[in-house]
Order: C-alpha cells, then structure tokens, then sequence
C-alpha cells in the first residue's frame, strides 16, 4: 500500500510521521518500531527515531510505504 502524506515546512521527523500517517498509535509505539528496525527511509534502516524527512523522501513500515510530499505541491 502507498500513501501520500503532505509535509507541512521543510521537514517532519520519523516518530511524528509514523503517528501523524495512523501507522502507530503512540509516539511510544514508533519509537519501538525504529528501534527495532521495522522502518527503512529511502530503503535503508533507519535507527534515528527523530530523523528529519523531507519531500521527496520514502519511508517503508508494515508493508506500507510513505512517499511525502511538500504541501501545497
């Protein structure tokens, strides 16, 4: 499954995006979801729990991946 999420600024970190996306219910949850290594940016594990993504950027988690986009754009 794809999504388009609209990032609103220059950039959004990785805990927000997983929460603000629906794909976890807390900022707990991402956290142990990064930490365990369940989310790739860009096809890479990513073990920054507060990366800053920007448009342009893809994040895969849970058979789903996150294309984000610049708002407006």
């Amino acid at each position: 499954m794809r999504i388009t999420f609209a990032v609103r600024g220059d950039h959004i970190q990785l805990d927000q995006l997983l929460k603000a996306a629906n794909l976890v219910t807390s900022g707990g949850a991402a956290h142990l979801a990064v930490e365990a290594g369940q989310v790739e940016v860009d096809g890479r594990p990513e073990q920054r729990k507060r990366a800053k993504l920007r448009p342009g950027q893809t994040v895969s988690f849970d058979g789903r991946q996150i294309v984000l986009v610049a708002a407006g754009g």
